[in-house]
């Protein structure tokens, strides 16, 4: 190891343009370093400046290994070093050996050298997401399981959560007690064995192996802590315990190293979103406990949002307590006060931030620097919301693409209920009915289906047709027979049970999609996958968003406006309430002729639609973030929970750390759900944002019932009334109302049962509020809701 100690003062010019905090934090040289890198504060710049300057110094660039989780990043990175240690003829030359790669990469290159160790083919294949799910589907079978109780995708989360946990089939099978887990176990077993049979390992071993490699052969550790005696690992607030375990082996201890570990790791403990995915905050919170004398440097200055931004986000922020303080300042001067809005529904909320990147890019055009569609985003906790704002960019012929997901209607569970409802508008539809005979898994499998095919070919019939003389199928099994006609049994209920082909069936558009996901089995199957995956969840609010397209489709239809029906209009004929099957009709249209090309403008650039998770590492000049309401984010599941409330918090932080220059929240007082519009109540986060640089505007069309949480910030703005600020329940009705609030709550206590009028049958969490009294209650069927009193129709059961 080379002598730093008289090199560490010098004035390289590889230092220059980088603050004090910087500075520091590039030419700490030896020891474990934390760099607690808040939002936009050039920790990249920090961390390929540091690289650089310990090759100047005469570190071999061999001997240093530097992490990232991506592969987009490592090149980055890589890209980068090379361009600062670069001179003419030698590009890349003195960076000769470095390693900058990502930890799966990492454990892939040290399995394979030392694969013998563990008894490991080296030539082993690594099985990707199809792969493991088609070997977990055979096992499945085998075993002699449903793989409607035990979903492949399902285990497989399980098996990973596992595996980043350091628990490996041997050990979950011990701690396996009840009947479903045991199971699990036996899958898990049956899968790790199958896995060695095909000379094979999935992405989560290429951490678990080496772990368990480093651990247990010092010899191996030693050479590789021989190898590379700097180390630098970004994003470290992201790591899983795996991922800890590995570093902290290869940082080893002092008696291994005969000096402290030089260990550089960058992160922030504020921007830690993938708990639900196994990463792990105490890895950064603990960081000096487990490198003893550690050298903690703070990076507070960002260089990407005005000073208004960043004062609501630090202020946000330190309502946490799991966090390690740092003051966070920028010297950009000016800046907009951030504009908070209470909207009346999603519709409106999505028409005004529509209007509002409108306003801004036309306001920009005579400006230093015009803005585009490219310089906006719009943020959302979950996929589902996207779908309202989808619709209105259409409407007002604005283009956007959906990042790092699915657009609303291509979404997979979409895509399924939309197949159900046209086999109910068309039963002759045979790839839609091949998309939805057997899923849910009903008994109809790829053999009968076969058979099934060949018999409407060989008579010309639809397959549908060829379902209603399932009999005539000698080589049909009689379980195969019975899921048929139970199936079509259920379609003609859709569309034939009441006079559905001929006028109008009693009920809704709506209903009839609800009718359509409950009946066919989705609707439970995608609930059991959220039982065993919380990332599903997503899946249920997507099929109930449908449900809402579908009754706002209706609330806005109008005959004359469909070919179909102009002309029975004209005529007078026909019954005055619309024909289901024409309003079906219509609204499948509607959907199937959603293409994101029609928004697709090279010139102008397109709005960035995506969730908080997606938005992380990324900037904008313009951010709208919609949806700020308890159980929206707040998720709901995060409501029994401060570690799961605290990362909400932090996403939220995540979202307004990403706009430069203007920032605008919104919340909807009424939101619909499954067709039915429901009172919601303002995000505590938004009380939360401080009121100096916070303009709150209530656009809802009434002062009364939506306003702060809880009195501690800034009262709405009413554009439309020269009134001064009040509180929301000002008003003699609301000032009744919330007498009527605080006298519900007065009559409840923790523990007590009630029944609401939709949710059905609960038990009270707490009640909280005086005047504005809101009651978090777990009820049976839905899970945890938080409920304003004055609204809430609650009878008690005690």
């Amino acid at each position: 190891m080379p002598d730093l100690d008289e090199k560490t003062e010098n004035g390289s010019p590889l230092l220059d343009g980088l603050t004090e905090a910087q500075r520091a934090a590039a030419s700490a040289l030896e020891g474990p370093v934390l760099v607690l890198a808040a939002a936009g504060s050039g920790k990249t710049r920090v961390i390929t400046r540091r690289i650089a300057y310990l090759i100047e110094q005469g570190v071999p660039a061999w001997s240093i290994l530097a992490l990232t989780f991506t592969n987009k990043a490592a090149a980055e990175m890589r890209e980068r070093i090379d361009k600062v240690i670069a001179s003419p003829g030698n590009e890349g030359r003195y960076a000769r050996g470095l390693v900058v790669t990502t930890f799966h990469s990492l454990c892939a290159r040290l399995l394979r050298r030392y694969a013998e160790v563990l008894g490991l083919n080296p030539d082993y294949s690594i099985y990707d997401s199809s792969d493991q799910q088609a070997l977990v589907k055979r096992l499945i079978g085998e075993l002699d399981l449903s793989t409607s109780n035990f979903p492949p995708r399902q285990i497989l989360s399980v098996i990973s959560n596992a595996k980043n946990q350091l628990i490996d089939a041997e050990m979950f099978a011990a701690s396996a007690m009840d009947f479903s887990t045991r199971n699990i176990a036996k899958i898990f077993t049956a899968y790790q064995k199958g896995l060695k049979k095909a000379g094979a390992v999935d992405f989560d071993d290429l951490l678990l192996l080496t772990a368990k490699l480093l651990r247990e052969h010092a010899d191996v550790r030693r050479e590789c802590q021989d190898r590379w005696q700097w180390m630098l690992i970004d994003e470290y607030q992201d790591t899983n315990r795996a991922q800890f375990e590995i570093a902290s082996l290869l940082a080893g201890t002092p008696e291994e190293r005969g000096a402290k570990p030089n260990i550089f790791v960058v992160g922030d403990p504020d921007q830690a979103i993938y708990g639900w995915r196994g990463a792990d905050i105490t890895n950064i919170l603990d960081f000096e406990e487990r490198f003893q004398g550690a050298r903690v440097i703070p990076l507070g200055e960002n260089f990407r949002s005005t000073a208004p931004i960043l004062s609501v986000a630090d202020t946000l922020i330190r309502n946490n307590k799991q966090r390690k303080h740092k003051d966070l300042f920028t010297k950009r001067p000016g800046g907009e006060r951030v504009t908070v809005t209470l909207c009346r529904d999603e519709r409106h909320e999505a028409e005004i931030i529509t209007d509002w990147m409108r306003d801004l890019i036309q306001a920009s055009a005579d400006g230093d620097r015009p803005m585009s569609w490219n310089d906006c985003a719009v943020f959302y906790r979950t996929n589902a919301l996207s779908r309202v704002v989808e619709d209105q960019l259409r409407r007002a012929q604005v283009p956007y693409v959906v990042v790092r997901g699915t657009a609303f209607y291509q979404r997979e569970e979409i895509k399924t209920a939309l197949a159900y409802l046209r086999v109910v508008a068309n039963s002759d539809d045979d790839v839609s009915l091949l998309r939805v005979i057997n899923t849910p898994a009903r008994g109809i499998g790829k053999a009968a289906l076969g058979l099934l095919q060949t018999f409407a070919a060989d008579r010309g019939l639809s397959l549908f047709a060829a379902l209603r003389r399932a009999d005539e199928v000698s080589a049909l099994s009689s379980r195969a027979k019975n899921a048929v006609k139970e199936f079509v049994s259920t379609v003609d209920h859709w569309n034939g049970a009441g006079s559905f082909m001929g006028a109008s069936i009693p009920g809704s558009l709506r209903d009839l999609a609800e009718r359509v996901i409950t009946e066919s089995g989705l609707e439970s199957h995608y609930k059991a996958q959220a039982a065993k995956n919380e990332a599903d969840e997503d899946r249920l609010d997507n099929l109930a968003e449908l449900v809402s397209s579908a009754a706002e489709f209706e609330e806005n239809y109008d005959p004359a406006d469909d070919p179909m029906q102009f002309d029975a209009a004209v005529a007078g004929v026909g019954s005055e309430e619309p024909h289901m099957l024409a309003l079906l009709r219509a609204y499948l249209e509607s959907v199937a002729l959603v293409a994101d090309a029609d928004a697709a403008d090279s010139e102008t650039g397109a709005v960035t639609l995506m969730t908080l998770h997606a938005a992380k590492g990324l900037e904008f000049p313009i951010v709208g973030m919609i949806g700020l309401e308890e159980n929206v984010l707040p998720h709901s599941r995060a409501h029994t929970s401060d570690h799961e409330l605290e990362e909400e918090r932090r996403l939220c932080f995540v979202g307004i750390t990403r706009a430069m220059e203007h920032l605008h929240m919104t919340a909807a007082k009424y939101r619909t759900v499954r067709g039915i519009s429901e009172r919601t109540i303002a995000s505590r986060f938004l009380d939360e944002l401080g009121s100096e640089h916070v303009h709150m505007v209530d656009r809802s069309d009434s002062l009364g019932g939506f306003g702060p949480t809880s009195g501690t910030g800034e009262s709405w703005d009413d554009e439309y009334a020269q009134v001064p600020k009040v509180r929301a329940y000002d008003s003699a009705r609301e000032v009744q109302r919330a007498k009527e609030g605080s006298r519900m709550a007065s009559g409840l206590r923790e523990g007590a049962m009630v029944r609401h009028p939709r949710f059905g049958v609960g038990k009270i969490v707490n009640v909280t509020g005086g005047s504005n009294a809101r009651a978090k209650i777990d009820f049976r069927t839905v899970g945890v809701k938080t409920l304003v009193l004055e609204y809430a129709r609650l009878e008690p059961l005690d």
